[in-house]
């Protein structure tokens, strides 16, 4: 299925997910009769389906739809690209940044297909070490390029809202393939992501 973004109210929401979110909130003490509580069922079905939409989507897909023949065979870097997930632990929200580069080998993709396929991953339930490797596998398997690097840096609030109540911790994850399992490579791309070239 090619990527599609769609708004919430266009979302179709089964009886049977709403159901379900208004039993959750009436076991949690709430009058789902309250006027600020009579559509929260619905909304937050709606909300969760559009969260989770990246399984109805194929990453491979959009990089294919978008695949150039190009003899360009220098690293391509798309830094900062935000992304929002939820983890799978307790369903609750982890977001950040995602650093990704590749070095061509005779495809170029179209830039905009890379943050497309980061949130075909990040909307689904997530575990961040996971989700590095999906985009990494994804673009390695599909493009076959000489390398590809990602790095993910993200805040988790499972970690800042419960449990440890850390909020000013971040997770950093990382993944290299081909030309960047090389170290000057890999130093060259990481210093460049950290650098503002502007």
């Amino acid at each position: 299925m090619p990527y599609k973004q769609f708004e919430e109210y266009n979302m179709k929401v089964t009886d049977d997910v709403r159901d379900r979110y208004k039993s959750i909130i009436e076991e949690l003490g709430e009058d789902t009769k309250r006027e600020g509580l009579l559509k929260t069922p619905e909304r937050a079905a709606k909300a969760m389906q559009f969260l989770t939409q990246g399984y109805e989507q194929d990453a491979a897909a959009i990089l294919k739809g978008a695949m150039f023949k190009e003899s360009y065979n220098e690293m391509v870097i798309v830094k900062d690209i935000e992304l929002y997930s939820l983890c799978e632990h307790h369903i609750l929200p982890f977001f950040g940044k995602a650093h990704i580069a590749y070095i061509p080998n005779g495809h170029i993709v179209g830039l905009s297909k890379i943050p497309r396929i980061v949130d075909v991953f990040a909307r689904r339930l997530q575990v961040q070490e996971r989700l590095t490797k999906q985009i990494l596998e994804c673009i390695n398997n599909t493009l076959q390029p000489e390398g590809v690097a990602v790095v993910i840096e993200a805040s988790h609030m499972c970690m800042m809202m419960r449990g440890v109540q850390k909020q000013n911790s971040t997770t950093t994850t990382s993944g290299f393939r081909g030309a960047f399992e090389n170290i000057e490579t890999r130093t060259e791309f990481l210093k460049l992501i950290s650098s503002n070239l502007s």
